[in-house]
């Protein structure tokens, strides 16, 4: 006991540090878990969360046989692969082509290109939206405006849901490449400096020094980050989602609508609480039992790379 309390004065500064995360999660995570109650409950106003009636896994078999569970949970996760497997490929090349650039003209080009895409990221949802709307809206988007003075026939993006999941991708990849990249681009510059010199004596080109050195070396930052991605894989980007196609652009949803979406509607349109708190508690248990599996795969092979 002695020793432990000797380890906290001496660590206080961290764990001070610590508090106003550990007050964040205390709030908004561990206080409104009774809530989870409303999952099991036909809420209504006069009995409030813990008075309604109790009807135990009703709200998740009506999802399950009106089919909108397997259609969230299919969008939701596909999606979030989607933006796993393209946005760490084009943030691994984005931080890649930023380390070979060498060369006072070079180095300066590099700054103002990172700068540059890095504003993305920090655009709001809303305004993504707006300019998604200016380019593909059927009476005066910018697309269609073109297609009209070519003699061509316009197209109603949003009435084709089949369009969707490439433009919400590519969406995704304009706000977030620039600022994943500075994770690798980071990793990259803690690569031993005389691994690439003895390399370069050795006669290893650039595409040898990326595939035997640069590669392998930001293995160990993938695996983190792949492993916090898959935690989150059953929450989707709301604002993005939302802003892009609209929350009640019925004609999208077979192709749009995600978890995050589906409990806004329930919510704030159909103000069914008790359905939007059962896709809420199956999307947590889902991502908690996808994230212990995947951690347990990665410390038998890699036991290194795990999270615990």
């Amino acid at each position: 006991m002695k020793e432990k309390i000797i380890k906290i004065v001496k660590k206080r500064t961290l764990l001070f540090m610590c508090i106003p995360a550990i007050v964040f999660f205390f709030i908004f995570s561990y206080l409104p878990m009774p809530g989870v109650w409303l999952a099991f409950v036909r809420f209504n106003y006069r009995d409030g969360i813990f008075g309604s009636p109790f009807v135990g896994l009703e709200n998740f078999r009506f999802l399950v046989l009106s089919g909108q569970l397997w259609t969230l949970t299919r969008n939701t996760i596909l999606y979030n692969l989607a933006f796993i497997i393209t946005g760490n490929f084009m943030q691994i090349t984005v931080a890649i082509l930023f380390n070979e650039m060498i060369g006072k003209r070079l180095g300066i080009y590099k700054k103002v290109s990172q700068s540059i895409m890095f504003l993305p990221y920090f655009i709001s949802a809303v305004v993504i939206g707006v300019f998604a709307y200016n380019l593909l809206n059927v009476q005066t988007g910018f697309i269609n405006s073109l297609l009209r003075q070519a003699g061509r026939s316009t197209i109603n993006f949003y009435s084709m849901p089949g369009l969707w999941p490439f433009i919400i991708v590519l969406a995704y990849l304009w706000q977030s490449t620039g600022y994943g990249s500075i994770v690798y681009f980071a990793a990259i510059m803690g690569i031993d400096s005389e691994m690439m010199e003895a390399s370069e004596i050795d006669g290893a080109n650039a595409f040898q020094r990326i595939r035997y050195i640069i590669l392998p070396c930001l293995k160990p930052t993938f695996v983190i980050l792949l492993l916090f991605a898959l935690g989150g894989i059953m929450k989707g980007n709301f604002g993005l989602f939302y802003n892009l196609t609209g929350a009640n652009n019925m004609a999208l949803f077979e192709k749009t609508d995600i978890i995050e979406t589906f409990v806004f509607r329930s919510l704030n349109v159909n103000f069914n609480f008790s359905m939007g708190s059962a896709v809420g508690l199956y999307q947590s248990l889902f991502g908690f039992v996808l994230v212990m599996t995947v951690n347990t795969i990665v410390k038998k092979i890699e036991p290194e790379y795990s999270l615990f």
